[in-house]
This record gives C-alpha cells, sequence and structure tokens, in this order.
C-alpha cells in the first residue's frame, strides 16, 4: 500500500464517521421513542432545538420554531389516530408566532389526551405550545416563558409603552405603525391563549392568565417555574419519565473547542463522592448507564 493509498483511506474513514455515528444516534432515538410509546401507548414527537454548527465551517446556527417545524409536527398528528394520546417532548428558545400557534392549535384539537413534557425550558412560542396540552410534565427545574410577541429586536409591549411618554406629533411615522402593528399583535397573542385556556380553567380566571402572559407583565426571558405554573391553574406534574431524559442526552450541543461546563457523568449519593447509595441515584443509573 503506498503513501497515497493509505491517505484516500484515512480521508475516506474521516469522512464516513460522522455519517456513522449520526446513524447511530439515529437509531438510538429511534429505539428510545419506541420503549417510550410503549410504556404510554402513545405517539412521542420531539422537537428539540439544539444549536448546531454547520458541518465544515464550525458556523454556530441557532434553531428556533419554524414553518418546517410546524409542517412536520401537523403531519404527524394527521398520521395518529383519534383515539391514541399524544405526547410531545419540547427544549425551545421560541420561534415564529404562526408555526407555534399552528401546532397549539393541532395539539389542541387532538380527541385523546395531549401531554408536553418539558425536560429544561420551552419558552415563547414552546410555551404557547404547552398551553393546549391536557397535561405539562416538566422537572423540578424547568422553565416555560411569557408569550408576549416580539417585533424584530422590540417586544410590542415596549414599543406600546411609548406612547405613553410621548405626544403621537413627536413620533416619527415608523414608531406610529409599530406601535399600531404591535397593539394587533398583543390583542391576537392574548385572544390565541384565552382560547387554549378557556376549557381548562374558568372564564375569568383564563383571561387573567392569558393577559398576565401576553401583554408584558415580565421581560420575555422570565422564568415560569412548576409552582408559579400551578398558580396560573395549569395542569403541571414533574412526574417526567426516565427516558426523556435519556432522549435529551441523544442530543447533544454542538461541540465547542473548550467545554464551560464539566463533571463527571454518573449520579452520586450519600456521604462521599461517587457513592452508589440513594434513591436518585439509584433512579439516575438507568439514565446514564453502566458506570465503574
Amino acid at each position: 500500500m503506498t503513501f497515497m493509498d493509505l491517505f484516500w483511506l484515512i480521508f475516506l474513514i474521516s469522512s464516513l464517521q460522522p455519517i456513522l455515528r449520526q446513524r447511530m444516534l439515529e437509531t438510538a432515538r429511534f429505539r428510545l421513542m419506541r420503549q417510550l410509546e410503549r410504556k404510554r401507548k402513545s405517539r412521542v414527537i420531539l422537537m428539540i432545538h439544539r444549536q448546531e454548527t454547520i458541518s465544515f465551517f464550525g458556523i454556530p446556527l441557532a434553531r428556533y420554531i419554524d414553518i418546517h417545524d410546524s409542517e412536520e409536527i401537523l403531519r404527524a398528528i394527521k398520521l395518529t389516530d383519534d383515539d391514541v394520546p399524544i405526547d410531545l417532548i419540547l427544549h425551545t428558545p421560541g420561534g415564529l408566532v404562526l408555526a407555534a400557534g399552528q401546532i397549539a392549535r393541532a395539539l389542541k384539537n387532538h380527541p385523546a389526551k395531549v401531554t408536553v413534557f418539558v425536560p429544561h425550558y420551552a419558552m415563547s412560542g414552546g410555551t404557547l405550545i404547552a398551553l393546549a396540552a391536557d397535561e405539562i410534565i416538566m422537572d423540578e427545574n424547568a422553565v416555560l416563558g411569557p408569550v408576549d410577541p416580539q417585533l424584530g429586536q422590540y417586544p410590542a409591549a415596549s414599543v406600546l409603552s411609548v406612547l405613553d411618554k410621548k405626544e403621537p406629533k413627536d413620533m416619527d411615522d415608523q414608531t406610529l405603525i409599530l406601535a399600531d402593528v404591535s397593539r394587533k399583535a398583543i390583542q391576537q397573542v392574548e385572544t390565541f391563549v384565552y382560547g387554549l385556556l378557556k376549557d381548562k380553567m374558568d372564564e375569568e380566571q383564563a383571561k387573567a392568565v392569558a393577559h398576565k402572559l401576553a401583554t408584558g407583565t415580565w421581560t420575555h426571558d422570565y422564568p415560569i417555574f412548576v409552582d408559579e405554573a400551578r398558580g396560573f391553574g395549569l395542569n403541571v406534574s414533574t412526574d417526567m419519565p426516565r427516558e426523556v431524559y435519556q432522549l435529551m442526552a441523544l442530543y447533544p450541543q454542538a461541540t465547542q473547542r473548550r467545554p464551560s461546563v464539566q463533571y463527571i457523568p454518573s449520579p452520586y449519593g450519600g456521604q462521599n463522592n461517587g457513592a452508589k447509595s440513594g434513591t436518585k441515584a439509584r433512579a439516575l443509573r438507568s439514565v446514564f448507564g453502566p458506570r465503574f
């Protein structure tokens, strides 16, 4: 074997390695999805948005809810019989109101039970989708967020607040147009959220929650933890299946040159590091798999 033969062999193996790794990941994901579906007798759908890296160039690419996501989820719902429950696993910073609204409406209209799982966060449009579920299952430290619309880089509620501080004659046309669009956007989202909630709680409570979530009560990244979500009257549980955590582990963040967080990926319990005792360690052991 010549040097050039060896070079091309190494090049071929290096080229195939990412493809093989991706195929192995997909196989492991589908196996876990089937396992969860058999356990819960449901259709499992995942929408997990990680920051990805473009192959070869290594450019980070942030992902959000878009029309492609809504098309795929609506297709999955269409392929599900009316008597089959749907389990949607959500991990997203949000995205397009149109796409999130389509997904939420399709889930709400599904006759069988719909459960949304939030292992880490489902902000903005992700929260809008979660509100359509019959039950939301969150990790104890997971968060939802406000659904107030954003116009480009500006929160719609903040644009409207300018009208309280200035006279129209002191504003330019662009600000007045943004204020008009902001008013419509907030009203539309608030009405939509009320429509998702009115069958889950009394009318006045549904209106109050919709107003609070859609009108800029907090900053857009405000974290709504389990207790506060329950205080709104939402049906929230923390009984997260271990398969959900296992699936999240199969969607790793794009590799960085230097990791910013490191730890030994093994459950600890008892008084000493590495001890194998403790209820939490026993519960998590199957998530991380075999260990030394």
